[in-house]
């Protein structure tokens, strides 16, 4: 039984009272009921302090009650309810719950059943989400910053689809703007055997991008001044673009959209700067003054108001953002959630009094969170070079020196809004200390054990067709059911928290409960000896598939791979 049915089953008994007249709710009944696993052993497998959250607004007969008298009378009701063995009031109206065997271990059989799709659920069923949580510029290689969005960017966006809403990964492509020039002449600079522009870009991927340009650009070279530095800077943002997009795919992360910057600015219908503006206008925020042309953001919190076109014609920034956050809401998006840099705290208001002048209520359609920065270390030495791009860390040679997994799940299991420091000894370690090594050789320990019973002659078909949950009577057994039931729960507050550490860290607690199964002599899935499989193993044997889908599907949420071996 997971605590979704338990608390159904306690909105069935107080609607059962309420409708015999035993029970007066003012307000109604509620349609959910927080249940917990308790702390304590001897607190049954869960418990409830519904009665206390109830009894200012419950009658019994007519009559005001206490939380203990409305506890009772919960109790003796829900004990009557297939699948719980008892109920006991504690304290001034607690009620601690314990599952029968077989309602408890019908969880395994659930979760088999379930597969994939074991984590999954409706609560967000409904809503359109626009994920945006890496923008950049395509003038160099992604580095250490936007590695961690990438991560928990994508995180959050698996866990808010297994929670049920529609989601689209979205990159902000800065391709705008004095950069793409200066990146254009770079790139140019050392094609021709020039030194670089004194603001220009030296890291030793330049170099590279040239050759690729003189090589895949015939007669690049013969072009006038003009035309060539622009066939540099168009083929370079094609070449540097693509290298991005090919490292993030490597990353085990996908975009749905790459979103040009430029777009907003092409004069084409529905993506043009003037046209969002014009559509801000309409709701009264807009105004001149000195020429320029200015949002009243004031009106809504900021701390001064903001120009969007300046007196010399010249847009900003913030005009390519507004008009890119009308954009998407114009797409059809519910909601718009930014991931954003630590640097980026001062923008958060801005942003909200921009949607707010676009008509729209802040708290409903946009969400801003901020990450904080990353350090990554070899020992006791801040890795701060890179050999390629200069003065930054590249996603590109984490991944060649960490590992994508071990990468992503060390970032994952952390807070974004928490400075983080990694050192690369510890998190590539085959060891238990490490939590991704840990994890993922739980999942490998359960496959082993699948195929050594299959080697044994057990079959997984007739194991899950005769399978008795009565069986799983063990404590140990019990411990690791109720972690299993946990996880959908631990998903849907994943989504509506976006705290992706949430599943990791679930995961490392199961990994725990299910090796202390495995070490427990009276918990053996494979028969001793020359016994041969009884009903007992066959149940057993369910349990480890259901486990190893749990962890499975973890490890999936945080893009992280499940091996089989280790």
């Amino acid at each position: 039984m997971t605590p979704e049915q338990l608390s159904t089953a306690i909105v069935d008994v107080l609607t059962t009272l309420t409708d015999e007249g035993a029970l007066t709710l003012e307000g109604g009944v509620p349609t959910n009921v927080t249940v917990e696993r308790p702390r304590q052993k001897g607190h049954g497998d869960y418990a409830t302090n519904i009665a206390m959250q109830l009894v200012k607004r419950a009658q019994v007969g007519g009559a005001t009650t206490n939380p203990r008298a409305l506890a009772e009378l919960l109790s003796a009701r829900l004990e009557q309810q297939g699948g719980i063995a008892d109920v006991e009031v504690a304290g001034p109206g607690f009620m601690n719950i314990t599952v029968a065997a077989a309602a408890q271990g019908q969880v395994a059989a659930d979760v088999v059943a379930a597969g994939d799709g074991f984590g999954s659920s409706q609560t967000l069923t409904g809503q359109r989400i626009n994920v945006e949580f890496i923008s950049a510029n395509p003038t160099g290689p992604l580095h250490l910053g936007h590695t961690r969005w990438a991560v928990v960017g994508d995180a959050i966006s698996r866990v808010l689809e297994a929670a049920g809403a529609e989601v689209t990964r979205e990159f902000y492509i800065n391709d705008r703007g004095n950069q793409m020039n200066l990146f254009g002449a770079s790139v140019e600079a050392a094609a021709l055997g020039e030194p670089v522009p004194e603001d220009g870009y030296k890291g030793g991927y330049i170099p590279e991008l040239a050759q690729q340009v003189v090589a895949t650009t015939p007669g690049i070279l013969e072009l006038d001044a003009a035309e060539r530095l622009e066939a540099f800077r168009e083929a370079a943002y094609a070449l540097q673009l693509n290298s991005q997009q090919e490292q993030l795919e490597r990353f085990n992360t996908h975009f749905d959209v790459w979103f040009s910057e430029r777009s907003l600015h092409a004069g084409e219908e529905g993506n043009d700067v003037a046209d969002g503006l014009e559509k801000l206008r309409a709701q009264g925020h807009l105004f001149d003054a000195d020429g320029a042309l200015w949002m009243r953001t004031t009106d809504f919190g900021d701390d001064k108001d903001r120009v969007l076109i300046r007196s010399n014609g010249e847009l900003t920034y913030f005009a390519s953002d507004t008009a890119y956050y009308v954009n998407k809401r114009e797409r059809g998006f519910d909601r718009c959630l930014y991931l954003l840099g630590a640097d980026h705290h001062g923008y958060v208001g801005r942003l909200k009094a921009m949607a707010a002048c676009a008509g729209d209520d802040p708290d409903q359609t946009l969400e801003v969170l901020i990450g904080q920065l990353v350090k990554i270390m070899r020992g006791d030495q801040e890795v701060r070079l890179s050999k390629r791009a200069g003065e930054i860390v590249s996603l590109e040679e984490l991944i060649d020196d960490i590992g994508t997994d071990a990468l992503r799940y060390s970032l994952a299991r952390y807070p974004a809004d928490s400075p983080l420091t990694l050192d690369i000894e510890e998190i590539t370690k085959a060891s238990n200390d490490n939590p991704v090594y840990y994890v993922q050789y739980a999942h490998a320990r359960c496959c082993r054990m699948v195929e050594n019973a299959t080697a044994l002659g057990m079959s997984v078909e007739d194991a899950v067709a005769g399978f008795d949950p009565a069986l799983l009577s063990h404590e140990r057994e019990g411990e690791l059911l109720r972690a299993l039931a946990e996880f959908p729960r631990v998903v849907a507050s994943a989504a509506e928290l976006r705290h992706p550490h949430r599943v990791a860290r679930y995961l490392e607690e199961t990994a725990a409960v299910f090796n202390k199964w495995y070490d427990t002599r009276e918990c053996r899935m494979l028969p001793q000896g020359d016994e041969p499989a009884g009903p007992v193993n066959d149940a057993r044997l369910v349990l480890t598939l259901a486990a190893r889908t749990v962890l499975s599907n973890g490890l999936t949420l945080l893009g992280v791979t499940a091996p089989e071996r280790m």
